[in-house]
């Protein structure tokens, strides 16, 4: 039975907020739902405001203030707004981007009129643009701050709000370009909670800037200067936006390389924010893909597909492969990102290789192998380019940072430009992708990683799943020794606490722990592995991710197929672990 006081204070909340609410298409979903009294559904809405935290906001399109829409956004713009005149950024420029999702250009534009009605210098993109051509801008243009209203490669419903801050936060110098991260957070977040009524906040009519192509053009010529003078530029590509916005950048971009004018997805290439062929608009997802590769099937010569996420910040590669279903083989993010790494150290590149904890061991040992710094920081981007010193950064969830002096942030149309310019080399000397990964393999061992990603409609598991890893933390995983548990929650190699743990897989069990009769037959002498566990920070999931690591000597197929086999066991026995 329903309390009648609570529903009352949820009504009366909720018609505050439609007296106030600017869209009308939010306002007729409020309305709708207070004239059928839907109690459920407007609790939903009204279980708090959404939070705003390091990746900014990020949520289902709708009204209240547990959704993503010109309410939330405007308080958000607010907030940004109030955090910048505390720095003594008050009269500064904030460069403003979004992408073609639902609500994107309103949002965007809301931003620039509490911005400007805040004393703020706002610049709006001229169009829907790739993500890093906004953080690209922030620099370009001397910007306090910069916005990119994205939800980057979420379902449709979804939206988001991502914050750059321009200048040196926390510490002067540090990340400046570069997303935001704590104090900055909860600093934005006191922003608007201050404000009480949204009559509060200043929205000024005009008085914005909205840029030319001249800042897409200057970005484009950044882009391109990611490679080697006369380097070789003949590999040809297929790419798929995904429904996003990267076709027309990454077809000017190929150009002025001078690349072959990549192949479009053309049922994908355009703008369309239901993505009306994927069940995800994620490289990643099962059946994402199965147009480019149609596509590249259909075209002779063609040497890899290249795909970006909507809001191309991301990079996704396939290699031709006769042994796969679809003759096409989708490169995992972490053998992409040794193919770049390998890249940029064969052109002699220094400066500090670094990589996210979540990602493969791999780079670690090419660093060292070269000569070269190696670092790994916490999950996200925002973390990735505050390294001091960095040449390079990626992370496996398809995320490169090949040139963070342009862009402090993942940029996918700059990592499609270096893998095809390396493509282009290897087939000048007769070779391929997947032959320099087979070189890795024989010169430092084979380096597998998959991942298990468990989606959940009940976000109370996920806290359930860690609980159960850290009160009860396995002993074995795939036959293999579980060596070293560490907690990320706690302070570790110097890394700031986050919700996490680490297991370190191979050599002796640890002391009172009897290894099980016969160990694992397919795990040759030799091999470890590692596995981390973690809640993702934009969706509803538990992500775990795996790496098993055979030893250099082995022949390369033989060693793929054990590993398969390994990563297979891995896979069951975390999620058993963890209950998932």
């Amino acid at each position: 039975m329903v309390d009648k006081d609570d529903a009352k204070d949820l009504i009366d909340r909720a018609r505050r907020w439609l007296a106030e609410d600017p869209d009308p298409d939010t306002r007729a979903e409020l309305s709708a739902l207070l004239d059928a009294e839907d109690l459920d559904a407007l609790r939903d809405r009204f279980a708090g405001l959404l939070r705003f935290g390091t990746a900014g906001l990020r949520g289902e399109l709708g009204a209240g203030p547990s959704r993503m829409n010109r309410a939330v956004v405007i308080r958000a713009a607010a907030g940004l707004a109030a955090f910048l005149r505390e720095h003594g950024k008050g009269d500064g420029l904030v460069v403003v981007g979004y992408d073609a999702r639902h609500k994107s250009a309103d949002f965007a534009r809301d931003t620039a009129a509490v911005l400007t009605g805040a004393g703020l210098r706002a610049a709006v993109l001229p169009r829907p643009l790739p993500t890093p051509v906004l953080a690209f801008a922030i620099g370009h243009l001397g910007a306090v701050a910069g916005v990119e209203v994205t939800a980057s490669h979420n379902p449709p419903r979804d939206n988001g709000y991502k914050v750059y801050l321009g200048f040196g936060y926390p510490e002067p110098g540090e990340g400046a370009g570069a997303q935001i991260v704590a104090p900055a957070d909860a600093e934005i977040a006191a922003g608007i909670e201050a404000i009480d009524a949204l009559a509060e906040v200043p929205r000024a009519e005009e008085g914005w800037t909205v840029l030319g192509d001249d800042v897409l053009q200057a970005y484009v010529e950044r882009a391109v200067s990611v490679l080697a003078p006369g380097s070789p530029r003949t590999a040809r590509v297929v790419h798929t936006a995904l429904h996003g916005v990267g076709t027309q950048t990454v077809t000017a971009a190929f150009a002025r390389a001078g690349f072959p004018a990549p192949v479009p997805v053309a049922e994908q290439a355009a703008p369309d924010p239901d993505f009306p062929t994927v069940a995800f608009p994620n490289p990643e997802e099962p059946g994402a893909m199965d147009l480019a590769f149609a596509t590249a099937r259909a075209h002779e010569g063609v040497d890899l597909v290249v795909a970006n996420d909507p809001d191309a910040d991301r990079c996704a590669v396939a290699v031709p492969d006769a042994s796969a279903a679809a003759g096409w083989r989708m490169l995992t993010g972490d053998e992409v990102g040794a193919l770049l790494a390998t890249h940029l150290l064969r052109r002699g590149e220094r400066g500090v290789f670094a990589e996210s904890i979540v990602s493969s061991t791999l780079l670690g040992t090419l660093a060292r192998a070269a000569g070269v710094p190696h670092a790994e920081t916490l999950t996200g981007f925002k973390w990735i380019s505050r390294v001091p010193g960095l040449r390079y950064g990626y992370e496996e969830a398809l995320g490169y940072c090949v040139d963070p002096e342009g862009v402090r942030d993942k940029d996918g149309i700059t990592a499609a430009l270096l893998v095809t310019e390396f493509a282009s080399v290897l087939k000048e000397e007769g070779r391929t992708l997947s032959d320099a990964l087979d070189d890795l393999a024989r010169a430092h061992g084979l380096h597998a990683t998959a991942q298990l990603s468990a989606r959940v409609s009940d976000l109370s598991l996920i806290p359930a799943a860690m609980d159960r890893l850290r009160q009860s933390p396995p002993e074995r995983l795939a036959g293999l020794a579980v060596t070293a548990a560490d907690d990320l929650a706690l302070p570790k190699d110097g890394l700031p606490p986050t919700d996490g743990l680490r297991y370190t897989l191979g050599g002796p069990a640890p002391d009172g722990v009897t290894p099980p009769a016969g160990g694992n037959a397919s795990a040759p002498e030799g091999v470890r592995g590692r596995v981390v566990v973690r809640p993702s920070g934009t969706e509803p999931k538990l992500k775990c991710y795996l790496e098993i690591v055979l030893p250099a000597g082995l022949p390369v197929a033989e060693a793929r197929e054990r590993a398969a086999a390994l990563l297979a066991e891995l896979k069951r026995d975390v999620g058993q672990a963890a209950g998932v």
